[in-house]
């Protein structure tokens, strides 16, 4: 399990990094759905990021976030994508 770093205010925490996926080597449809599993769990506003390397990911990720009201920017580097999501 991975440990997000977080900043104390009072008793509220905030996290100060999105969350991460990587889905590098994960063909479709894995990369969705590990996205779906991780987006059950955070609140609206959250922030998560996933690394995909399968080129439908392109497609289907946005789409995805597209049909939930999510948020997603996507860029690339090399062979790997990279998708910035905000839960809506």
């Amino acid at each position: 399990m991975q440990h997000r770093a977080t900043a104390s205010i009072g008793c509220w925490s905030l996290a100060t990094e999105p969350a991460l996926i990587d889905a590098r080597g994960l063909k479709c449809p894995l990369p969705v759905l590990k996205l779906e599993k991780m987006l059950d769990g955070l609140p609206k506003g959250n922030a998560l990021t996933v690394l995909a390397t399968d080129p439908m990911a392109a497609i289907d990720i946005p789409l995805y976030c597209r049909q939930r009201g999510h948020r997603c920017d996507a860029t690339s580097e090399g062979d790997v994508l990279r998708f910035d999501i905000v839960v809506g």
